[in-house]
C-alpha cells in the first residue's frame, strides 16, 4: 500500500489507479470493514487525526479531481466521508519523506512514463498532495524503505 504524499499529478495512469484502489482499501480498514492491513504503517498518519475517515475522504477527493483532469471517472460514491466544503485539514509530512517518495516515484516513472518522470525531475521540491504540508525531518518513522 502506497499513499503518496506527492501531488497525484505526478502519478502515471497505473500509479493513479493503484493509489485510488489502495486508498479505498485504507478507507475500508479505517472503517473496520476488513481484518487485513489493519496494522499497515501508512495508516498511522490518518489514524493520528481527529477524524481518520474524513481525512482519507479528502485524500480520495483530490485523487478524483486528478482523475477528472485526465478524463477518467472515479466513483466518488465510494468515498465514505467526502469533503463537506469546509476548510481541509493538513497533515505534516517530513521533507525527508518527501525526498524518499520523490526518488521512489522517479524510479517507477523511469520505466513506465518518462514524460511524467521529467516533470517530477524538474519540480524539486515537488508539489505535495493538497492534504499535506512539509515539515522538517527525516523519513517518517512509519516508512519501510527498501534496502
Amino acid at each position: 500500500m502506497r499513499l503518496w504524499s506527492l501531488h497525484p499529478r505526478y502519478l502515471d495512469t497505473k500509479g493513479l489507479l493503484a493509489c485510488w484502489r489502495e486508498t479505498l482499501l485504507a478507507q475500508k480498514v479505517l472503517d473496520g470493514g476488513t481484518t487485513g492491513y489493519r496494522n499497515h504503517p501508512q495508516l498511522q498518519r490518518f489514524r493520528a487525526t481527529a477524524d481518520p475517515l474524513a481525512t482519507v475522504g479528502i485524500y480520495l477527493a483530490h485523487l478524483a479531481l486528478e482523475a477528472d483532469a485526465r478524463g477518467y471517472n472515479f466513483n466518488r460514491g465510494l468515498i465514505l466521508r467526502p469533503p463537506a466544503g469546509c476548510e481541509e485539514p493538513t497533515l505534516a509530512v517530513t521533507v525527508g519523506q518527501v525526498a524518499y517518495e520523490r526518488e521512489h516515484l522517479l524510479a517507477k516513472l523511469a520505466m513506465r512514463d518518462p514524460q511524467r518522470e521529467a516533470v517530477l525531475e524538474d519540480d524539486n521540491p515537488p508539489t505535495l498532495h493538497p492534504l499535506f504540508v512539509a515539515a522538517p525531518g527525516d523519513i517518517e518513522s512509519w516508512e519501510r524503505p527498501a534496502n
